[in-house]
């Protein structure tokens, strides 16, 4: 019980700082990237980024949460339910100001990219010969 709220722990806090810091790469590489983010007033082109970002938070998130719990799938469905639990207020607080597309990609790559990054730790352990829960 414990390494499976270890975790779901993880799991949230790796995407908070994967998320985190690719923003803040973004901001430095990409600098009209920077100058409309306020205003959230993005292109096509930056939506795409925000999403592929999104979708590599999801992805080391699930991966470092199936690496605690030694590939436990139950754990890693339940940090993917938390993160869309999370983010629906947030897209509903946002929903006039993206495409429909946009806020449906993003809540969909919550859970398949999460649930791929586990699928990866597992592929990892078994070529490495380490011992799975599941």
């Amino acid at each position: 019980m414990l390494r499976a709220v270890a975790g779901v722990a993880g799991g949230l806090f790796t995407w908070v700082v994967v998320a985190t810091v690719g923003n803040l790469l973004l901001r430095i590489v990409w600098p009209s990237y920077a100058e409309v983010e306020v205003a959230m007033n993005f292109t096509p082109a930056m939506l795409v980024m925000r999403l592929l970002l999104g979708a590599l938070s999801s992805l080391c998130a699930g991966f470092l949460a199936a690496r605690i719990t030694k590939g436990n799938r139950g754990t890693v469905h339940v940090l993917a339910c938390l993160l869309v639990a999370a983010f629906i207020p947030v897209h509903y607080e946002l929903w006039d100001r993206f495409p429909v597309w946009y806020h449906l990609v993003f809540l969909a790559s919550l859970v398949a990219a999460t649930i791929f990054g586990a699928m990866c730790y597992s592929y990892y352990a078994r070529q490495k010969g380490e011992p799975l829960a599941d």
